[in-house]
């Protein structure tokens, strides 16, 4: 597709996608990253969700030179301006909400919503990255359709939980990846189910019918259930993910089986690239 924003120095770019709000899209994506980034990779995460963006208050980065972290300024590289993106944890980082205030309301007509988001990350200083996470708005509809069709995409994941209404709405967001010819590389089923800290027997919490599953979910592949579980809503309550809090927990694995799996789709085929390792 022409005119379609590549970024030269990102070996990948992958969005994090979800049929509807609510099932922990952001959550996955932060500690996704988190989880590429232990298997080797470099690792950044583009908070596109503009009406939304939490993953600068999931990091633990805020609105003032006070705290963790900062505000970013933008910046002139000859007559072209730039913004140098924020580290955390060892990931680079942009998000809309760095450039608005974290108390200000955006909502800019859906048209619009395309070549904000397209502008900001283009203007993003990125360093060299194995992979950079787009953590997309919820739902089918526009902006992400007009994201698609401005972004060159090499991949997207959706993220559901294990419900009738969830899978169905999960399915749109498919469809609409598809008709752009954007490769789906999978679903991760989040809230999948809970263990029992006492018994330690697994319950499945949400239900859905066991007779019907949408048709256009059949043949994607299934890359990992995350468990519903306190650690990692505690976590994110206190900036510090649980990839990053307790990596190697039993809470960790879900995201690591899943790094795995995507791991080998990310690595560079380029042999100019900067390392081995995925990219």
């Amino acid at each position: 597709m022409q005119n379609q924003l590549s970024l030269p120095k990102i070996n990948k770019t992958l969005v994090i996608a979800s049929g509807k709000g609510g099932v922990g899209k952001t959550t996955v994506t932060v500690n996704l990253a988190l989880a590429l980034q232990r298997t080797g990779l470099k690792v950044g995460i583009f908070d596109a969700d503009i009406y939304g963006p939490n993953v600068p208050l999931m990091l633990g980065i805020h609105q003032s030179r006070r705290s963790q972290g900062y505000v970013p300024i933008v910046r002139r590289k000859g007559t072209l301006p730039y913004i140098p993106p924020v580290e955390r944890f060892g990931l680079k980082l942009m998000s809309v909400g760095l450039i608005m205030g974290e108390q200000q309301v955006i909502n800019p007509l859906p048209d619009e919503v395309g070549r904000l988001v397209v502008q900001t990350l283009q203007d993003v200083l990125w360093e060299e990255l194995d992979c950079l996470l787009i953590d997309l708005p919820p739902s089918a509809g526009q902006p992400q359709t007009d994201l698609v069709r401005r972004i060159k995409l090499d991949g997207v994941i959706i993220v559901t939980t294990p419900q009738d209404l969830s899978l169905l709405d999960a399915s749109r967001s498919l469809l609409m990846f598809q008709q752009a010819n954007v490769p789906v590389l999978g679903i991760v089923e989040n809230m999948s189910y809970f263990i029992c800290p006492n018994c330690q027997e697994k319950h499945e919490i949400f239900q859905q019918s066991k007779q019907w599953h949408p048709p256009a979910l059949a043949n994607v592949p299934l890359l990992g259930r995350i468990p519903l579980t306190p650690e990692i809503s505690r976590s994110i309550n206190q900036s510090d993910p649980l990839m990053h809090d307790n990596p190697t927990g039993v809470q960790a694995a879900a995201f690591m089986e899943i790094a795995a799996a995507l791991q080998e789709n990310c690595r560079c085929t380029c042999p100019n690239h900067h390392g081995d390792i995925l990219g």
